[in-house]
């Protein structure tokens, strides 16, 4: 079906970012649902596959566009579990809704693998955010823009939304974790060693964690619950004793008690920034497919309500990352320093920001001025004198801005034995 409603659309997708993933099959499966396999170099083997639910009529009504709602599956799992094992096709019958289904791998922690060091395959945030969504945008009538997007999964696959969606929150305007392992802070022996089962050992895809911590710390949903602020967040759980509507729980069930652990964590971190969210401890029940599949059920109005009408994003712009270079909202940002550490950008505005970090930085912001216009500058670390300068916006209406934060931390931060201090600088602009 996917195969014979295929439509080529523009939307900004970089040249790159197409060539790199190729449909090679569209297999029909029922009268929404198909197979699709893609080749890209971002993943072992080379193929992967990628199942999709068109809403009813989407064939005949030809200019309307949908959301996207990415579902994605958890460990062990593949991207069929959603229509085999879940009740996608039936929570979806009737919706106006695009649910397009990846593959993930059977451990593949939704993240680029680090591999000691070597990187390498997989790179499934590579695929999915890079190449899978702009490929869905080019091909597929959607709302190509974050107001039309949204992600969830459950356990592996709730890690894999809420550490999308914080890593990059300009792409999504909901997400939502069932039974989610949001904190790998919890038990992360026992999940390093799941990367087994695609052939890999406990420190292959974030290192190992006593070396490597800043580097989990870095995908790791609770570390960044900042910057969910704007989405609609939806957290569903229960704690893993018997007892629960559907059964499971008890003293043989080890995941259900630990992801319990780890919302309970994300929710507290949430609250304490302020982010709001939908949050569900349901008590007693089991790490199994009758309790995600009601809770998909039960999320899915709140998903299409903000479809419908998004909530406003923040006026003023925070972000968090470990990353050397990010963009986010429009601002660019580049930290010059030693070692992997985290940056937060916060309170950006047209009138200024503040940057934490070390070493020195360049902010290039959005195109708000207008062009050519002069602005005075004033600079203020947290260690050093005041700064003043005078800066032109460019042809696009944005300031490029070099700036201190101050001395560089001479180790990766979180390693053993490196003392990581932080400086921030405060930037006014008129």
């Amino acid at each position: 079906m996917v195969g014979a409603v295929l439509v080529g659309l523009t939307g900004g997708i970089p040249a790159t970012a197409q060539a790199k993933l190729t449909l090679t099959a569209s297999k029909p499966d029922t009268a929404r649902l198909s197979t699709l396999t893609f080749t890209t170099s971002a993943v072992p083997g080379g193929r992967t596959s990628v199942r999709v639910l068109l809403p009813d009529g989407y064939a005949k009504d030809t200019g309307r566009r949908y959301p996207v709602l990415y579902l994605l599956h958890g460990g062990a799992g593949n991207s069929s579990d959603w229509t085999t094992a879940g009740n996608a096709i039936t929570a979806t019958a009737g919706k106006p809704l695009i649910v397009v289904m990846p593959d993930g791998g059977s451990a593949g922690w939704y993240s680029n693998w680090r591999n000691a060091g070597t990187q390498g395959k997989p790179r499934w945030e590579d695929y999915h955010v890079g190449e899978l969504i702009p490929w869905v945008d080019r091909h597929l009538r959607t709302v190509a823009a974050r107001k039309g997007r949204a992600i969830a999964g459950l356990s592996m696959g709730g890690f894999g939304a809420m550490s999308y969606a914080a890593r990059h929150p300009e792409l999504f305007a909901a997400a939502a974790a069932f039974s989610g392992a949001v904190d790998t802070a919890v038990q992360p022996e026992a999940l390093a060693s799941l990367a087994a089962l695609d052939g890999g050992n406990a420190s292959s895809i974030w290192g190992a964690r006593r070396t490597q911590e800043i580097i989990w710390r870095g995908h790791n949903p609770t570390d960044l619950a900042e910057n969910l602020r704007g989405m609609q967040l939806t957290l569903r759980t229960g704690n893993g004793e018997a007892g629960g509507p559907f059964g499971g729980g008890g003293p043989d069930d080890v995941f259900e008690p630990a992801v319990h652990e780890m919302t309970v964590n994300l929710h507290e971190r949430l609250h304490a920034y302020g982010v709001p969210s939908v949050y569900e401890d349901y008590g007693p029940g089991g790490h199994t497919w009758a309790y995600w599949n009601r809770d998909l059920q039960q999320t899915l109005p709140a998903i299409l309500g903000t479809f419908t009408k998004p909530a406003a994003l923040p006026r003023d712009v925070r972000f968090v990352s470990t990353a050397p270079r990010y963009a986010i909202r429009g601002w660019n940002v580049t930290i010059h320093r030693r070692a992997l550490e985290f940056s937060r950008l916060s309170d950006a505005t047209a009138r200024g920001f503040d940057l934490a970090g070390s070493g020195t930085a360049t902010v290039v912001t959005p195109g708000r001025y207008r062009p050519r216009s002069a602005h005075a500058i004033t600079i203020q670390p947290e260690k050093g004198p005041v700064l003043r300068r005078t800066k032109r916006a460019d042809a696009r209406g944005r300031l490029r801005i070099d700036l201190p934060l101050g001395p560089r931390n001479k180790g990766q931060q979180d390693a053993p034995g490196v003392k990581t201090r932080f400086w921030s600088t405060s930037v006014k602009i008129r």
